[in-house]
């Protein structure tokens, strides 16, 4: 069985996830127990479900899996593929804005077949450039407005692409329509309040930006993949 394949057990204690607290050179996270992964003596802790959704929880895939389950119902009855997308060489990397502005959020909307749904403000990463960089040349171009970046909060794994959220501290006004390089989309602020309930893409950032907002910034960036492509569902893991 390869690496790319290979199932672990996802084991629970009554309400609560058991894992493995490990470290790495930026700091601790928490993994599933695997008995070929070499850490048998790693201490194990166990999670409720609201401390697991905000844990660093890895492989990414597998604990967007687990984390679903458990939301709409349960943990997973038996085995799972430890999905890692982390370890694949991306096909894009994209940086994004999160801006906030009296209490409201700046988001692209667009359309389809009657349909609304929004995007973070941002882009695909240039050759030469680092992620801080290109998240301001594409704030700018989608939007107009010039800013300075704070702190990555996000990194998000989603259809082989490689994306970081920062919040972007945004000075200015956003630009005139004809002006702006954003595909057809609309730069509109959404009260932080609704996030939750917005089609926002992707899905799993969109609650936990405004939990941020209300509780602080995480220290480490958060790590999630994001399957999710029914935008219009809630979204509660």
């Amino acid at each position: 069985m390869t690496a790319e394949n290979r199932l672990v057990t996802v084991r629970f204690d009554a309400d609560k996830l058991i894992l493995e607290l490990r470290h790495d050179a930026e700091g601790a996270y928490h993994a599933f127990p695997d008995a070929r992964s070499g850490t048998a003596d790693a201490p194990r802790v166990a999670l409720s479900f609201a401390e697991a959704l905000h844990a660093r929880i890895r492989p990414s895939g597998t604990a967007e899996a687990v984390l679903r389950a458990w939301a709409e119902g349960g943990g997973p009855p038996g085995p799972v593929t430890l999905d890692d997308p982390a370890a694949v060489p991306p096909v894009r990397v994209r940086a994004g804005a999160i801006v906030i502005r009296d209490g409201a959020m700046l988001l692209i909307r667009f359309e389809e077949d009657g349909t609304a749904y929004y995007e973070i403000p941002g882009g695909g990463v240039e050759a030469g450039e680092t992620p801080e960089t290109a998240v301001l040349r594409e704030l700018d171009e989608e939007t107009g407005l010039a800013g300075t970046v704070g702190p990555e909060v996000a990194r998000v794994w989603k259809a082989g692409r490689h994306e970081h959220y920062f919040v972007v501290t945004a000075t200015g006004e956003v630009g005139p329509p004809e002006t702006l390089d954003n595909y057809g989309g609309t730069p509109v602020w959404i009260p932080v309040e609704h996030l939750p309930t917005t089609a926002l893409w992707p899905r799993r950032l969109s609650w936990r930006i405004e939990h941020w907002h209300r509780t602080g910034w995480p220290e480490r960036p958060a790590e999630l993949a994001d399957s999710i492509t029914e935008l219009g569902r809630p979204c509660r893991w």
